[in-house]
């Protein structure tokens, strides 16, 4: 399903600054050729790596493309936009519709990422969102170590009006999950939000602490947690794949939330950080607004980026 057209305008402007680049590089590009060949792939390949796509992802577009020329012999550089989109659009569409199953009534979805990429207010607007949509909400305020962030969330909870669970600073944190989840139980609330602590990608305690709330969790709800969503900086670029390696190995990653997309050129990260963790995006922050973290859709992604009005 695509967006609806507020957000496809929300889309067309948080995707601008990577939109500008993108184009300007392509058109340079192509200029003066008039067909795809061994050079302009090259060219391709740089484009691709500047716009932070990654190494590997763009050889495997890079690869692909030159197995299409060399079978068709011939393709005129007008084509090379369509055959581009086709082989990205394959690429998002492949991890697009992964979800984890469940069978609880309540949802219990686990937030994670390092302290900065927008994490706690990217809880907000998921909540938001899913109130919207009818659903009862609950939030956990798990990150009990960072200096403010359990007053940060009781901001949100009341920006949003959704209730939150907290317990004193400092606390542990696998504990206020666990009476999260039994209050929510208790409570009939169909999704249950747990922001979790988000120092260093490479602090092995703070690794260690997501596998014990994830354990803990599992004691009232065996299948809990049904999702656990990355929260990514887009605009890090390659950073947010490092990030992102080292909490797939601490968690079972099943989705990504990419933020501040409006704010940097370097909206490639998309495709790259996806393909390479075979992840699905979930979620794009385009803007600050409490609706502008917008479900992510590749063909809608690729439409924005490629449409030259």
């Amino acid at each position: 399903m695509g967006f609806f057209s507020k957000s496809s305008d929300q889309l067309q402007s948080g995707l601008s600054a990577t939109k500008r680049v993108w184009t300007q590089r392509l058109k340079k590009a192509v200029l003066g050729r008039s067909r795809i060949d061994a050079e302009l792939l090259e060219e391709l390949e740089e484009i691709l790596l500047m716009s932070d796509v990654g190494v590997s992802t763009t050889q495997k577009i890079v690869d692909s493309l030159e197995k299409r020329v060399s079978k068709e012999k011939y393709l005129n550089v007008s084509e090379l936009d369509k055959l581009l989109y086709d082989e990205l659009v394959t690429l998002l569409t492949v991890t697009h519709n992964l979800q984890k199953g469940s069978t609880s009534q309540l949802q219990v979805v686990l937030i994670v990422g390092v302290n900065g990429a927008g994490k706690t207010t990217s809880i907000g607007k998921l909540a938001h969102r899913y109130k919207s949509e009818g659903k009862k909400v609950m939030l956990a305020a798990a990150d009990t170590f960072r200096a403010g962030a359990i007053a940060q969330l009781r901001l949100w909870s009341e920006r949003v009006d959704v209730p939150v669970v907290e317990l004193k600073d400092g606390s542990d944190p696998a504990s206020v999950a666990f009476t999260a989840v039994e209050r929510a139980l208790k409570e009939q609330a169909d999704v249950l939000l747990i922001d979790t602590a988000g120092r260093l990608h490479n602090n092995t305690n703070l690794m260690q602490e997501l596998a014990k709330i994830q354990r803990v969790v599992q004691k009232v709800i065996p299948d809990a947690p049904h999702d656990v969503l990355l929260v990514l900086d887009g605009g890090t670029g390659q950073n947010a794949f490092m990030q992102a390696k080292q909490f797939a190995k601490a968690t079972a990653v099943s989705g990504l939330v990419l933020t501040k997309l409006d704010g940097t050129a370097k909206g490639g990260v998309v495709i790259g950080i996806s393909d390479e963790l075979e992840v699905p995006i979930r979620y794009i922050g385009v803007g600050e607004g409490v609706e502008d973290l917008l479900p992510f859709d590749a063909k809608e992604f690729l439409d924005s980026l490629f449409n030259n009005n």
